[in-house]
């Protein structure tokens, strides 16, 4: 069967043991194994792999022993308790091997956990997960995590008070982090506010929250948007050494001379059009971009826009010309504007 994203979470959570097998397939490897482990755990308990009540196997040695899953399967351990084959990085090459092996599956056997990569509609392997009757296959895409799988993560750290800021910070650092640098950020924050009962801030977020070429970036927009341009050459060194490229940075400008533009356009005031931005707008950079905007206006950021727009179409064209030059100068022209 196929498992919609929107049951996954609940599924992983809380999964049937009595399940045949579980598919669990999609681009980003690190988001697949975060999902296998959850489900793992919460099959065979904290004790299953000392219990032996959890047999690995590597997609390599189903190849070179195809009997080794039916024998995982129907094997029998010296603990009670439920028990899982897991296969890892399959293959359609394998589906030869996994089908028949889960067609002989009967109550009381093994459940099958197997990941793997992208898989086409037309892949065996999925095909088989989703049209079974006691499997299920589960396509993880790349999609930020939701606010009930963040919800979920600061349940299991032991954090369940959380502010509605924090939450839409966290829901912002989701965004820029990848899923295990997320983890470890609100396990950071659950040791933090150990001892603490007050609900989790904007401040503790920031506090833990990791340094990153995102905040580099910040400091890059924010000092063209506040018409620094001083400042702007060693901070683009900074990026340019960590490897940000300037087709990237022509994208994050854009997007925040569109926030600007949006908040300046607001019939209420540039305070409730950054407020209703989306994606929000972190807490930190909120006061310094309604004052980005109110100084700006919205014909000139519209200047902006447009300049940030033939910016971007020579970066992707097929121009010889140095685009990191063609960036920066951009970038300098842009901080100088708010001074005319």
């Amino acid at each position: 069967m196929k498992l919609a994203p929107r049951d996954a979470l609940r599924f992983f959570a809380k999964p049937d043991p009595g399940l045949a097998g579980v598919l669990i397939y999609g681009a980003d490897a690190m988001r697949v194994a975060l999902k296998r482990q959850e489900l793992i755990a919460n099959l065979v308990g904290p004790t299953g792999d000392e219990e032996m009540r959890l047999t690995r196997i590597p997609a390599s040695d189903l190849r070179k022993d195809p009997a080794q899953l039916s024998d995982a399967i129907k094997a029998q351990g010296f603990f009670p308790g439920a028990r899982v084959a897991f296969v890892e990085d399959a293959t359609d090459t394998l589906a030869k091997t996994i089908t028949p092996a889960l067609d002989d599956w009967a109550a009381g056997d093994a459940t099958v956990v197997v990941t793997a990569g992208s898989l086409t509609p037309r892949s065996a392997l999925r095909k088989f997960f989703e049209t079974h009757k006691n499997a299920y296959a589960v396509a993880i895409y790349d999609d930020p995590p939701s606010q009930a799988e963040i919800e979920a993560d600061l349940r299991k750290a032991g954090l369940a008070s959380v502010s509605s800021e924090a939450m839409t910070d966290l829901k912002g650092l989701a965004g820029a982090l990848d899923p295990g640098d997320l983890r470890q950020t609100i396990e950071k924050l659950a040791l933090y506010k150990l001892n603490d009962p007050t609900p989790l801030s904007p401040a503790d977020v920031l506090a833990c929250a990791p340094s990153s070429t995102e905040a580099e970036m910040d400091d890059v927009l924010h000092a063209t948007a506040e018409g620094k341009p001083a400042a702007l050459g060693p901070l683009l060194a900074r990026l340019e050494a960590q490897g940000v490229q300037p087709v990237g940075l022509c994208i994050a400008a854009t997007r925040h001379f569109r926030t600007l533009h949006l908040a300046a356009s607001d019939s209420e005031g540039p305070a409730k059009g950054i407020a209703r931005a989306r994606p929000p707008v972190h807490f930190k950079s909120r006061d310094r971009m309604i004052r980005q905007a109110q100084a700006w206006g919205v014909h000139r950021l519209e200047a902006a826009l447009e300049l940030l727009i033939d910016t971007d179409l020579q970066l992707r064209s097929s121009s010889r010309a140095p685009q990191t030059a063609l960036m920066e100068r951009a970038l300098i022209r842009l901080a100088h504007m708010p001074r005319r």
